[in-house]
């Protein structure tokens, strides 16, 4: 692959596995939203012309592709016991569909803000045992742009605060690792992009 596919190659991508219409507007929209927070951040942070827009916009719009193997066979009940594993469930679907690395690591390194081996084995998470931590520019935008949407039900965007609260739950350490981020990248605007989507994608949260 030597061109970075389209919105709509990506789109065809979300309708091949997703199981469900459902499913597929839930982690489709999800992204898309995703994919519009992180070059919004990228469009007044000064980072653009460091990062790559493109490689963004791709990442974004590829990193939950996993969840829908973690759906039923109706596409109605989403495992959520193993929703850990939906990184590395989209690593392989992209590495099947004949993706470089570069876009399949979108996938597999964007949950929370990095998981490490050793938290892997400290609280025996299901994952095969490795380090999946944002390295790029580009791969930490995206990390760091999902924090601000959540497919819960219903979906919901969630400001800084809470979310620095939440992750602070984990330890220090990572929540440090959530405010250097926010460090550089800033804070979003989101009520214009909740505004876009319209109802059932979800209110700001405090």
């Amino acid at each position: 692959m030597t061109s970075l596919p389209t919105d709509a190659d990506l789109r065809a991508l979300h309708e091949k596995y997703a199981p469900s219409q459902a499913a597929f507007e839930l982690v489709h929209t999800h992204c898309e939203i995703v994919r519009d927070i992180a070059l919004q951040l990228l469009s007044v942070n000064g980072d653009r012309h460091a990062l790559d827009p493109e490689l963004v916009r791709v990442g974004a719009l590829v990193h939950d592709i996993g969840v829908y193997r973690l759906f039923d066979a109706d596409g109605r009940r989403l495992d959520k016991e193993r929703y850990l594993r939906h990184g590395v469930l989209g690593h392989e679907i992209l590495r099947e569909e004949g993706f470089p690395e570069r876009l399949c690591r979108f996938c597999s390194c964007h949950t929370g803000v990095g998981i490490t081996r050793e938290d892997i084995g400290r609280q025996g998470l299901d994952l095969p045992v490795a380090d999946y931590l944002a390295e790029t520019g580009e791969e930490r935008l995206v990390m760091y742009a999902d924090k601000f949407h959540t497919k819960s039900t219903p979906p919901s965007f969630v400001s800084a605060d809470a979310y620095s609260a939440h992750i602070g739950r984990f330890g220090a350490e990572k929540a440090a690792a959530f405010e250097a981020l926010r460090a550089r990248f800033g804070e979003p605007g989101l009520d214009g992009i909740r505004d876009r989507y319209g109802p059932g994608h979800g209110h700001a949260t405090a």
